[in-house]
């Protein structure tokens, strides 16, 4: 059988590569989804800092929902101090170290800031922390008094010099450099007593972080690091703290950095729904062109006693062979794309550097095992028909279509069509990025059910423009419309995959410019602040900073802000559910400088633990005004919030905003992250807040304005845009294939029209013809199957049946669909015609 499979896919070379480049393409893409997921599950950061620990004990930074994927929490969560010195007395430890993080920078004389870490949240240390540096070679000696510190090497500072350190918000200060460390972003070193003073870690602090530190790092003897773990396990069981040992250690460095991990695993979980949708479209459709080109040959074998079993197994067994052939380099690209992908993730910001990407066989064997069912089921669908027809009906059929297509097929189609229909209702239901993702689904579906009751839609257009045509039409127009009534399967084969393109490129792409516009509109109307003053080189800003603002003349008003993430637990049709969300933090007086577009409660009531909720969130986790709510903060911490007030513009400011008492003391840092200042409005206050931030080291004012050019535009945006030029490649390189195909595969029908006398000037005109049929067919399904969807959404996000994007789009979209159907027609059609007519019936 398989050399039989050989034997004919030898005189099929042209389909077949159609199916090898669906398969090659599809094999890329999901093998790239494959590496994405496993990164996100098993990928490890570096040590960093604590690459000289043997073991590192922290809070556990992930909550767990119940049969769900765990969620990060970005902000460090504490561990006891009081647990250092019991870890310290364990057999086989020669060090404990409890590590705290902090806020520091280094001023320069000209009020500048030098950077000593990549995160200036938790760039201070205590000098203890040294010892769990991987071997650092120190010049000087350890910090003493409240007046010394050391520094990174790296600063370009000597031992002795003076210099001026802000430290946890508070004005900067001179100490004396008394070492440099030499590792890479080693931060600034103060006395243990010292740092626990400015972190206000200490036990008299009174602070909300008083007596815990960050994490404890443990140094072992020589070979008792297993040891020394377990005894480590044991002694913190049932506190909820993690051991960590090896390659696990990175994770604890930075909760935030670590929690990019769960971003990977969400990219690829919504990237692979769509990957495997078009995957098996596309395969699918290469294939049944494929099996259309060999129904005479396989109806000729049923004829001389072929079973239809072995009708079956053949037909899979010659798509096995072509699939194994492109699956390889299609593997082999994938692992390339990852990187590629990641390297765009890296340069938006949306991954750290340090987090690599893990690399396995596992992504290639799912994309093996996957692939090669979806080519084997594909291509047996493909010759169903004619390996259950009778020998003598399939032979006779083998050169014609089906006079009447399925109506189970047609059913099916309509019904896939009316139910994306109902689908796309949903954004005007739900106002969220959640509602609108629906819309881009929604269209795939109507492009497959097109793709089921094409043929019947296409034969009855046909038959309906044949017998509305006038005597007197051209020759080709008549031939092209006839071959349109007559191929209606051929032909819905080339319009869908077309139609899915359009559908594809218009409804994934202006989901995210409407989303953005919504969200930016959202923004733009609540921001009532002209300027925000942030401090992102010092972690923080500074205490003072709120009250010098609204000392200067013209302002009006002035309040913190700043964004954590929590996690909302609430019940589902009775089940329990909980969703990471992002959230403001507000103070009482944020009404002065932002408009949430309050239409229940108020602003003013956010203090102690309450929270503010967005209409959306209200109405489907019954969380009106007066309710409870129990949310996770970034650290961990479980409360149960009274909502105060529900507000309208939840796309722009998000589900939640927090209380600033609430979020006080559950941040990494403590620190607010910024001020949103509105003024009256004139030159001169602007001029006096930016005397203001420049007379301060670290301070940065911007105006909240939205940014025209395009540097603002969130990194998922782009992320989105590469994820559509992918994957619209590979569609266009497939749908191309395929085209070529279909137009090869018409030889005999090419070389018996010049038999009869057709010139082969009016074969060209009649392709052409056919060619703007496909291309008007798929541009009209098209823009009708991404019409209703994105109605629905520019309705339900900006208040009027039109979506937001760029206006060159459609016509783009138009251009490549005409170039695409004219260039895959006119070059195969002028191919068969240097071909003598006897030799193509011969070999066709």
């Amino acid at each position: 059988m398989l050399h039989l499979a050989l034997r004919m896919a030898a005189h099929r070379i042209t389909a077949l590569i159609a199916v090898a480049c669906a398969v090659l393409g599809g094999a890329t893409l999901i093998t790239t989804t494959g590496v994405l997921a496993e990164s996100g599950l098993r990928s490890q950061l570096p040590p960093g800092r604590l690459g000289g620990a043997d073991v590192v004990v922290a809070a556990d930074q992930e909550f767990r929902p119940s049969g769900d994927l765990p969620l990060a929490l970005p902000e460090r969560a504490t561990v006891p101090a009081r647990l250092v010195d019991r870890l310290a007395a364990l057999p086989g430890v020669t060090a404990a170290v409890g590590d705290i993080g902090f806020p520091a920078a280094l001023a320069d004389a000209r009020g500048g800031i030098t950077p000593v870490a990549e995160d200036p949240r938790t760039a201070g240390h205590g000098w203890s922390s040294t010892a769990l540096l991987a071997d650092p070679r120190v010049e000087g000696r350890a910090p003493s008094g409240a007046h010394e510190v050391a520094v990174d090497a790296g600063t370009g500072l000597a031992v002795g010099r003076r210099v001026e350190v802000v430290a946890n918000g508070r004005a900067p200060a001179a100490y004396r450099v008394s070492a440099l460390v030499h590792a890479p972003g080693a931060g600034v070193y103060f006395a243990d007593g010292t740092a626990a003073a400015l972190a206000a870690r200490d036990a008299g602090s009174g602070g909300p972080r008083a007596g815990t530190v960050d994490l404890i790092g443990l140094r072992a003897d020589d070979g008792a690091g297993e040891r020394v773990a377990a005894a480590v396990r044991d002694a913190v069981a049932g506190t909820g703290l993690e051991v960590s040992t090896g390659a696990d250690r990175g994770a604890a460095v930075s909760p935030g950095v670590g929690s990019a991990r769960s971003l990977l695993i969400l990219l690829a979980g919504s990237l692979g729904g769509i990957v495997l949708l078009i995957t098996g479209f596309v395969v699918a459709g290469a294939l049944g062109v494929t099996i259309a080109g060999q129904r005479r040959d396989l109806a000729l074998m049923r004829a001389v006693g072929a079973t239809p079993k072995q009708i079956r197994r053949l037909a899979a067994a010659q798509s096995t062979v072509v699939a194994a052939l492109a699956l390889v380099p299609g593997v082999a690209a994938g692992y390339l794309l990852a990187g590629s992908f990641r390297e765009l993730l890296t340069d938006r910001d949306v991954l750290p550097s340090e987090l690599p990407l893990t690399v396995s066989p596992l992504p290639a064997l799912a994309t093996l095992l996957l692939m090669v069912a979806a080519v084997r089921l594909s291509a047996r669908c493909a010759a169903w028909r004619t390996s259950r027809m009778p020998a003598t009906e399939a032979v006779a059929e083998s050169r014609s279509e089906p006079r009447t297509p399925s109506r189970g097929r047609t059913l099916a189609g309509l019904l896939l069509i009316v139910g994306a229909s109902a689908l796309s209702v949903v954004p005007l239901l739900s106002r969220t990025v959640l509602g609108a993702s629906v819309t881009s689904m929604a269209g795939i579906l109507a492009a497959i059910g097109l793709a089921l009751a094409g043929p019947a839609l296409v034969r009855s257009a046909g038959e309906a423009a044949v017998r509305r045509l006038r005597p007197g039409v051209a020759a080709p127009t008549w031939l092209a419309l006839s071959n349109v009534r007559a191929y209606a399967l051929r032909l819905s084969g080339v319009v869908s995959p077309l139609a899915m393109g359009v559908v594809f490129v218009l409804t994934y792409t202006l989901t995210q410019t409407t989303v953005l516009a919504a969200t930016s509109d959202d923004t733009r109307t609540g921001t009532l602040a002209q300027y925000e003053l942030t401090a992102p080189a010092l972690g923080g800003l500074p205490a003072g900073t709120l009250s010098a603002v609204r000392d200067v003349p013209g302002v009006r008003a002035a309040a913190p802000a700043g964004t954590t993430t929590v996690v909302w637990e609430y019940d589902e049709l009775g089940e329990p559910t909980a969703e990471s969300a992002p959230a403001m933090i507000l103070a009482p007086d944020a009404r002065g400088v932002v408009d949430l577009g309050v239409t229940d409660g108020g602003l003013d009531r956010l203090t102690g633990a309450t929270v503010a909720v967005s209409g959306e969130a209200a109405r489907a986790r019954d969380a009106g005004l007066g309710k409870r709510v129990r949310l996770v903060l970034g650290d961990g911490a479980r409360v149960e919030a009274r909502v105060v007030a529900v507000y309208d513009r939840g796309l722009g400011f998000g589900p939640v905003v927090l209380s600033h008492d609430l979020a006080a003391g559950h941040t990494t840092t403590g620190l607010d992250q910024r001020v949103l200042v509105r003024t009256d409005g004139t030159e001169e206050a602007g001029r006096e807040l930016a005397a203001l931030a420049a007379g301060r080291p670290g301070l940065a004012l911007a105006s909240t304005a939205p940014d025209t050019t395009g540097a603002d535009t969130p990194p998922e945006v782009w992320i989105n845009l590469a994820l559509v030029v992918v994957l619209l490649g590979y569609l266009l390189l497939s749908i191309a294939n395929k085209l070529v195909a279909a137009t090869a595969q018409r030889r005999t029908e090419i070389a018996a029209l010049r038999l009869v006398g057709t010139t082969p000037r009016q074969i060209r005109m009649m392709m052409r013809r056919e060619a703007a049929v496909v291309a008007a067919a798929a541009l009209g399904c098209g823009l009708l199957l991404s019409a209703v969807p994105l109605a629905l959404l520019g309705q339900g996000f900006l208040g009027h049946p039109w979506p937001a994007g760029p206006a060159w789009l459609l016509p783009a979209v138009a251009a490549t669909v005409v170039l695409t159907s004219y260039l895959t027609t006119e070059l195969p059609t002028r191919h068969a015609l240097r071909t003598p007519p006897a030799e193509g019936l011969r070999t066709g």
